[in-house]
């Protein structure tokens, strides 16, 4: 009797953790996990009732046309979720991201034109994605930040236009990739890879079958062949001269700094300034052909301090020893971003060029100076500075018989290699 008992209890014990729901089969596989079976049964969604022990779930061949948030709640340990040739059209964001035990997960052949990317971040196990055969047309550069086991990831067959610079970059275990079959966009902003697949170890599954869409110069052709000449890294160029319109420095003074970039394509020019009080960022020109402001509602009031003109030139009128700091021009374009800074400051003194050499005796009396930024130089090397030095003479009276400050002289002089914090 003792015997039977025990069995009826351990039975009864299984049974309580085999918990399934009526269209499902459950069982326990040879390796000890334990397999729901929903596939083929016509389910519209989810179903409730599964056991939290359940490691496999098989929901193949479904009607299921969009996963909630918590659709898996009931199942926090599953290793392997099979929803493949469903109806699905989206997930909710929180539908996948209690499955931290996740190892492998099928949504291909369905009609996804969402998906929950930040999801992700909490499944740092994953080693199988499969998207394919999806309707997805575009996915975040950090969509697989946290997936650092992940082997083998398929996105083909999708709607996929473009890629971000650097999509793959956080995938040190990767070693299947597949993207045939979507009609990318084989712009510059795309060259990135194609030079990641010409350097990778990862097997592009059908490699030659990843071709372009558009432009159509390009289309049939594979994204590996986007040429090289037509798509150039920026470089930059800081020239820096100033201008005295009157002998009284607080009045007198204007610095304009040129920015000229090269690449193709052509790069667009970008302002950084930081000085002790603010921070500015000017995206492009806020002076009109005719000389003027733009309209005040596109230029902010941190602005206006900062002409820039649509040629690449920045002036600073009535420069002063509030408008000291960083100035930064940043040229962008399709195949990357290059910028180059020079630091500016304000000095007076009655021997201007003496002084300067006393502190720095590599540094010269300039007009004007450039500093350059290209392929071959590192873009977050030494900044330059530019001490806008002005000759104070010992003193100069006034009709009261007062002292005052004038300018005599004005001089540029520029100590190379010196980093911010000068």
């Amino acid at each position: 009797m003792g015997p039977l008992l025990c069995c009826l209890g351990i039975a009864v014990l299984l049974c309580r953790g085999l918990a399934c729901p009526g269209p499902c089969s459950c069982s326990i596989k040879k390796n000890g996990r334990l397999l729901a079976e929903c596939a083929y049964k016509e389910l519209p969604e989810v179903p409730r009732g599964l056991s939290p022990n359940v490691t496999i779930l098989t929901l193949s061949a479904n009607r299921i046309g969009w996963l909630q948030r918590g659709a898996f709640a009931e199942v926090p340990e599953v290793q392997s979720l099979w929803l493949g040739y469903n109806q699905i059209g989206g997930a909710e964001p929180g539908a996948f991201a209690m499955l931290s035990q996740l190892k492998n997960l099928d949504l291909s052949h369905n009609k996804m034109v969402t998906f929950p990317w930040q999801d992700l971040r909490n499944l740092s196990g994953l080693q199988i994605l499969k998207l394919n055969n999806n309707r997805l047309a575009g996915l975040p550069r950090d969509a697989f930040q946290a997936l650092a086991e992940l082997r083998s990831l398929w996105l083909n067959d999708n709607q996929l236009t473009t890629l971000a610079d650097g999509t793959f970059h956080p995938l040190p275990s990767l070693s299947q990739l597949q993207l045939f079959n979507n009609p990318f966009n084989c712009s510059c902003k795309l060259f990135w890879l194609k030079r990641w697949a010409e350097s990778t170890s990862v097997s592009l599954t059908k490699g030659g079958s990843t071709l372009c869409a558009a432009p159509g110069r390009m289309r049939g052709r594979a994204v590996t062949d986007i040429p090289a000449h037509q798509c150039v890294a920026p470089s930059v160029q800081l020239t820096y001269l100033s201008k005295l319109d009157n002998t009284v420095l607080p009045d007198g003074l204007t610095l304009s700094l040129h920015c000229s970039v090269a690449g193709t394509p052509l790069p667009q020019i970008r302002w950084r300034i930081q000085t002790p009080g603010r921070g500015v960022e000017i995206d492009g020109p806020n002076v009109a052909r005719d000389g003027s402001l733009s309209p005040s509602g596109r230029v902010k009031q941190s602005q206006e301090r900062f002409l820039v003109f649509k040629n690449g030139t920045m002036a600073i009128p009535k420069f002063s020893k509030e408008d000291e700091g960083t100035y930064t021009c940043i040229a962008i374009n399709d195949v990357g971003t290059r910028e180059v800074s020079v630091n500016v400051a304000l000095a007076g003194s009655e021997n201007p060029a003496e002084d300067l050499l006393q502190d720095d005796p590599h540094a010269s009396p300039l007009g004007g100076r450039s500093c350059y930024k290209g392929d071959e130089m590192d873009p977050v090397g030494a900044g330059e500075k530019l001490v806008i030095v002005y000759h104070v003479p010992r003193e100069v009276k006034g009709t009261a018989g007062g002292a005052v400050p004038r300018v005599g002289l004005i001089t540029l002089l520029l100590a190379l290699g010196i980093v911010l914090g000068w």
